[in-house]
């Protein structure tokens, strides 16, 4: 594998030397990060909605506690008791966010999630 990157990163420092990314539409600005890939696309306008009304879908809520639990983790040394109690944490909020990816996208499915939308409808 590692050589393919290698590859990889050779042909884009080629073609950066060569300039073939030069005067890309949208370039020198921000990219769009609004999108979100992982949330399925039948539930990305309803996630939107949800957003701009201020409620966070669990998707997002759990990988913002995963990366603070991270972060805690980086800061910890290796032998302290908070270490060991947010590893145990981490991979407990991956297997959350592997049970919601499991999970039929249907907000029909999911009661209390969509008597909560209605509502703010």
């Amino acid at each position: 594998m590692r050589i393919f990157d290698e590859l990889a990163e050779s042909r884009i420092r080629e073609a950066m030397e060569r300039g073939d990314f030069d005067e890309l539409p949208g370039a020198g600005r921000p990219l769009s990060l609004e999108e979100d890939g992982f949330v399925p696309e039948e539930m990305r306008m309803a996630y939107k909605i949800l957003k701009n009304a201020g409620y966070i879908p669990p998707e997002i809520e759990l990988r913002r506690d995963i990366n603070a639990t991270r972060s805690a983790l980086a800061a910890e040394y290796d032998g302290d008791p908070a270490h060991r109690r947010n590893l145990k944490k981490l991979q407990c909020l991956f297997l959350r966010l592997d049970e919601t990816r499991r999970r039929q996208a249907n907000l029909l499915l999911q009661q209390e999630y969509y008597e909560r939308v209605l509502k703010r409808l």
